[in-house]
């Protein structure tokens, strides 16, 4: 029941602030906080991660323009976290840049659900499996993102 509360808190309380929610897949962390903060993920043009090493290896602008392709397969990314947001569904929300893609098409983040935590500036590596088209409800949907994902060394 705690959970329970906690999600609807934590939804009702988005949800409020979400802005325009009519554009399909929009997610509402493209808005600002009820806080005055911005709550969409940090643009910053001076990112360059050296892509993950391994089978499967992806950036991040990989991953948001090849989604058809990759939906259902592991993949491994490895990039900067420019947002986290803990324990929210039992998951925690990081989102991932590397340097790759364009914020003018939105292939420049990804967003990754673990268990793993992590901290706003963090490097790391996180193997996965891409899914598409993900609606959570609460106006919360995405073309893309990385789910069930592990930290790796």
């Amino acid at each position: 029941m705690k959970a329970l509360f906690a999600i609807c808190a934590f939804f009702t309380a988005t949800s409020a602030f979400a802005g325009d929610n009519t554009a399909p897949m929009q997610s509402p962390h493209n808005t600002t906080s009820p806080h005055g903060v911005s709550s969409k993920p940090l643009v910053i043009d001076d990112i360059h991660v050296t892509k993950a090493v391994g089978d499967n290896a992806k950036t991040v602008a990989e991953i948001t323009t090849k989604a058809t392709e990759l939906k259902g397969k592991p993949i491994l990314v490895r990039g900067q976290v420019v947002k986290y947001t803990p324990d929210v569904m039992g998951k925690n929300w990081i989102h991932l840049q590397d340097g790759s893609g364009k914020a003018a098409n939105k292939s420049n983040d990804i967003l990754v659900t673990t268990t793993a935590q992590a901290k706003v500036g963090d490097v790391l590596t996180f193997k996965g499996v891409v899914r598409t088209d993900k609606d959570f409800g609460a106006g919360y949907a995405y073309k893309v993102l990385i789910e069930e994902a592990t930290l790796q060394p």
